[in-house]
């Protein structure tokens, strides 16, 4: 008797598996900055991923830190079918940065802080084979932060004048890629 539940676990594991993709972005690895993530289905056209891209960069251009961390969680509606075809996404996330923000790049200073961002994401799955697939997906949204400002030159103290967290909401594109994708 205890060999059916067993057996049944066994079978939902596997059925899991099989429709799992781990990911790597190939587009940001080329420029030093890792992008991994996972994929499994969740319904009929529907799958759910989770990706974690970072950057260590310590100097970027000069002295201009650029390091991040973002956590995405999002789901996928696949229109044709899961795997294959295109697909539109939607995600909430977080990061850690300490980064120069666009608007300062000719600028003495940087941020260093955190935040959440809201998104959507548009792509397009192609299947190599049955194990491999390429996934070329961009997506941005809303991304609310929460900074100390500094100056990146030695010079003491924070440049900006918030007494806690400066605060900066943006709409920006934040992400996009290739992912090279593998089925478990």
């Amino acid at each position: 008797m205890k060999k059916i539940p067993a057996l049944f676990v066994l079978l939902f594991c596997l059925q899991l598996q099989s429709q799992t993709f781990v990911k790597f972005n190939g587009a940001t690895a080329l420029l030093a900055i890792p992008n991994v993530g996972i994929e499994t289905s969740i319904g009929e056209k529907t799958t759910f991923s989770v990706d974690v891209m970072a950057s260590f960069w310590e100097s970027f251009n000069g002295n201009n830190p650029m390091k991040f961390v973002t956590v995405t969680p999002e789901v996928r509606y696949h229109f044709k079918e899961k795997y294959n075809g295109f697909y539109v996404g939607a995600h909430i996330g977080a990061d850690k940065y300490e980064l120069q923000k666009w608007n300062y790049w000719d600028t003495n200073k940087y941020e260093d802080g955190f935040g959440y961002r809201l998104g959507a994401t548009i792509g397009y799955n192609l299947k190599l084979s049955d194990k491999f697939l390429l996934d070329f997906f961009v997506g941005g949204g809303w991304h609310q932060g929460f900074y100390h400002g500094y100056y990146n030159d030695g010079t003491p103290g924070r440049y900006d004048k918030a007494p806690n967290y400066n605060k900066s909401g943006e709409w920006l594109p934040y992400r996009g890629g290739v992912m090279i994708s593998y089925k478990l």
